[in-house]
């Protein structure tokens, strides 16, 4: 488990499919104050247990001016996949795929799950990688803390 921030980072500025082939951009998704980008794939044990505990956190906080856009990152072999775990997962904020891994690579992501929570301009704030129980409490401390601050 890891947690670092990382200070404005270059603004978000991105296009990807939802899950019904729409293109949607993180402008139009994203959330009034605050933005968590959850990266995962279909074959991540953590990242299926983090997705229950990002569906509350995003009932808690949605009020509160927070988005989450799931960036799933599956490739072209188990992507089939993504739209049925999604249904059964009954995942509540928008899943967008980065089947090229374009955003996965700009953001430097590299383990999964990754979550990386964004300002209303695009920039980081602070990113958290992988899950394990406690971390959903980890995230809306953080969540708190940011909120505050703004």
């Amino acid at each position: 488990m890891m947690s670092s921030t990382l200070r404005a980072q270059s603004a978000l500025r991105f296009e990807l499919k939802d899950l019904e082939n729409n293109t949607r951009s993180f402008n139009e998704l994203k959330g009034e104050k605050i933005t968590l980008l959850d990266f995962w794939a279909s074959w991540c044990k953590p990242c299926l247990k983090a997705i229950p505990e990002l569906n509350t956190i995003y009932s808690a906080y949605k009020d509160k001016g927070v988005e989450i856009i799931g960036i799933n990152t599956d490739g072209p072999r188990s992507i089939s996949k993504v739209a049925p775990l999604s249904k059964s997962l009954q995942i509540k904020y928008p899943v967008l795929i980065d089947i090229d891994a374009e955003l996965r690579n700009e953001l430097n992501v590299t383990l999964f799950p990754t979550l990386i929570m964004v300002n209303a301009k695009g920039e980081i704030l602070w990113t958290h990688e992988g899950f394990v129980t406690g971390d959903a409490e980890v995230i809306k401390n953080e969540l708190d803390s940011q909120l505050k601050a703004l």
